[in-house]
């Protein structure tokens, strides 16, 4: 009797175009994409220059949440519209732009159109930017579950002062957006219930990483800009 291993639950951080790396962290943490489940957490676009390989790669996966980021959100303007505002290029939009010399895949544009806000899973809650406390998830702004980076704020401020507390009603709060390099560190940062998994593969010195979400084993790339050398990220 053959015996099926365990489904495996794994979330991922922003992966800004980075495919070299996105290989890396399954091939590390021995992601098996027929079987097991893959939450990411949005911001595939922008800085690195394969984001196309991104999409397609993520396509191939049986079980797959897509959590829409700022830059998805940025780049499907593009894709649908045509609309780049210096903003977005000046942030990586720009290498959105030219991993796509043609035309965008349908499939692409459908993965962004499709994304969801939020997603809830057990007593666990994933979302790219975050939530406004006290708010049910039906109503709050669609906007701030994209931009908002005042949670990550109000956890660190509790796990700076020794404090720390549930500040959202959920067992765990997986975010992307906000970049762990701002607090000097290149693992996921826990702060009250959160799990902040942006570890800076848009940046340089940064690097993408994966975690089962059961275990808390987590699953780097090496520095993004060692696996792209001559080109620069850019956010």
């Amino acid at each position: 009797m053959i015996c099926m291993k365990s489904r495996r639950r794994f979330v991922i951080g922003d992966i800004h175009g980075a495919y070299r790396a996105l290989v890396q962290c399954f091939e590390k943490s021995g992601f098996n994409r027929e079987h097991d489940l893959l939450i990411c957490l949005g911001d595939v676009c922008d800085s690195w220059p394969e984001v196309n390989k991104v999409f397609d790669t993520l396509l191939l996966v049986k079980d797959l949440v897509f959590i829409l980021g700022n830059h998805d959100h940025w780049a499907l303007d593009w894709f649908i519209n045509q609309n780049h505002p210096d903003e977005w290029l000046m942030q990586g939009g720009e290498a959105t732009r030219e991993s796509y010399p043609e035309e965008v895949p349908e499939n692409h544009i459908r993965m962004l159109k499709e994304a969801r806000f939020y997603y809830r899973m057990d007593r666990k809650l994933f979302v790219h930017g975050g939530i406004t406390s006290g708010i049910p998830l039906e109503k709050q702004d669609k906007y701030n579950l994209i931009w908002d980076r005042s949670l990550v704020h109000t956890a660190m401020h509790f796990r700076n002062s020794g404090s720390e507390m549930n500040i959202t009603g959920f067992d765990e709060v997986y975010v992307g957006h906000t970049p762990t390099l701002n607090f000097g560190q290149l693992l996921p940062v826990k702060a009250c219930e959160l799990y902040m998994m942006d570890t800076g593969a848009g940046w340089p010195d940064g690097v993408l990483t994966m975690m089962d979400v059961d275990s808390k084993e987590v699953f780097q790339s090496d520095v993004v800009s060692n696996l792209y050398p001559g080109v620069k990220g850019r956010i």
